[in-house]
């Protein structure tokens, strides 16, 4: 019986995402917080699969700008991963971002800093610190100090971002194109903010 509940889950869980990427939202929350139901009373509220199923649930909120209820279903799913793999494991990553998003997007940088810094410590001591999910986090630091108009900080990740992905995934990568691009928005937003043509 619980492995045929498990299948379901995924399998509401997989429609929801669909949906949500559609902007479906309304057709999408259903889907999620049956998912969650079902892994919560099949596994336990503590087990991974109810962390993501938090975190799924949390950025449909986000999407759709319900930050307050998004919240404590991020800090809920970042303590049920800190409790299942401890809390240097990489899969804690997901929620730090999730959250760190989520004040992002509120402009409460202050609080998002530290949730960034400290995934990018975990992938660093996890992977290594030429990881390309290293240069990820990089990337998420690098966003909000761009937000915050600290662009000398900003710079200097994406750089590092930049110089991990080429070493990494080679020049032609899409990766670094992206890490381009980042750069290339990075000096946009500095001529935007001074008025320099």
């Amino acid at each position: 019986m619980a492995v045929s509940e498990i299948m379901l889950a995924a399998r509401l869980n997989d429609q929801a995402e669909i949906f949500k990427e559609a902007g479906r939202y309304a057709e999408a929350e259903p889907l999620y917080r049956q998912a969650l139901a079902i892994c919560a009373k099949t596994r336990g509220l503590e087990h991974p699969s109810v962390a993501l199923g938090l975190t799924d649930l949390a950025e449909l909120y986000s999407l759709q700008g319900r930050y307050a209820e998004a919240e404590p279903l991020c800090k809920r799913a970042l303590a049920t991963w800190r409790k299942a793999l401890g809390p240097d494991h990489p899969d804690v990553v997901q929620s730090l971002n999730g959250l760190a998003k989520l004040y992002s997007a509120q402009g409460r940088y202050a609080e998002a800093e530290p949730l960034y810094k400290r995934a990018m410590v975990i992938f660093e001591k996890a992977l290594g610190p030429d990881h390309p999910s290293v240069a990820s986090a990089l990337d998420n630091l690098a966003s909000l100090y761009k937000d915050e108009a600290r662009y000398a900080e900003a710079e200097a990740l994406y750089k590092r971002a930049l110089a991990i992905r080429e070493k990494a995934l080679g020049p032609d990568s899409a990766d670094v194109a992206k890490s381009r691009s980042n750069l290339a928005g990075l000096e946009s937003a500095q001529k935007g903010n001074t008025g320099n043509p």
